[in-house]
């Protein structure tokens, strides 16, 4: 199906690059117009730029936001109101890793991977409604992982904050459904996807890539790692009208991990 999103205004964080840029592309493709926010101006710039080199001018727009900070979220919402005409889709997609066990992350480390992972969508959940009221029905889609469902020892803080965004998000659907708003809010949680992260991972370890590729993709029963568009193909239907029943609910995108 086309336009399965035509007329919807989105606004997708962490989308210079990986997963949100993925997202944005996909968004666009199906008629949605974008804002494409992220800490990185130029690199949220050029997906936009590639986004109406494809599709056309005024399909994709860009701002700088640090997704931990109120005021350029302030900042943000504006900028959708102004140049999107109101907004009916947020992505809550920024997010970091927080390395270290319990003994290891440091305090900082800790309040760092909260701030990104989780004060952003809190934020970006309250500074959106008002538009999102103004242009229903509405969607929130926040990027959590199955490292929120499923815990790890070598990670309690990236464990910790996904699963404060799970949990978030359910609170926000049950209170826009309370409200009588038909906005509704759902949570997203992949496993190890092909993005920047992992090169990042791979740069970690001094081993290359594909060994590093090799050995998630052990560990998943579809033994694959996911692509962007496995991620953005699941937003795109949580986006569209398709998902108006759904509300409050975790979509599982994890190649069957959350099965064993």
């Amino acid at each position: 199906m086309a336009g399965r999103v035509a007329g919807k205004k989105a606004l997708i964080t962490g989308a210079a690059q990986g997963l949100g840029a993925a997202q944005a592309m996909m968004l666009a493709r199906e008629g949605a117009t974008v804002l494409l926010a992220d800490i990185n101006a130029e690199g949220a710039a050029a997906q936009a730029e590639a986004i109406n080199a494809e599709l056309g001018a005024g399909t994709a727009f860009s701002v700088k936001l640090d997704v931990t900070s109120e005021d350029q979220w302030i900042a943000a919402i504006e900028v959708a109101a102004a140049k999107l005409g109101g907004l009916s889709v947020l992505v809550n997609n920024a997010g970091i890793g927080v390395r270290g066990n319990i003994e290891t992350c440091t305090l900082a480390e800790w309040h760092k991977g909260f701030a990104v992972n989780v004060d952003s969508v809190f934020l970006g959940c309250q500074k959106a409604l008002p538009l999102l009221k103004d242009n229903q029905p509405g969607s929130i889609i926040n990027i959590s992982s199955i490292a929120g469902l499923i815990a790890s020892d070598t990670m309690p803080g990236y464990n910790a904050s996904k699963a404060a965004v799970w949990m978030l998000s359910k609170s926000v659907a049950l209170y826009c459904a309370k409200m009588g708003w038909d906005i509704r809010c759902n949570s997203v949680h992949p496993t190890f996807v092909d993005t920047p992260i992992l090169d990042g991972m791979a740069a970690n370890t001094g081993k290359p890539k594909d060994v590093i590729m090799d050995k998630l993709a052990r560990q998943i029963p579809l033994k694959r790692v996911g692509q962007p568009d496995d991620i953005a193909n699941g937003v795109l239907y949580l986006a569209s009208d398709e998902s108006r029943f759904m509300t409050g609910a975790e979509l599982k995108l994890d190649g069957g991990i959350s099965a064993m």
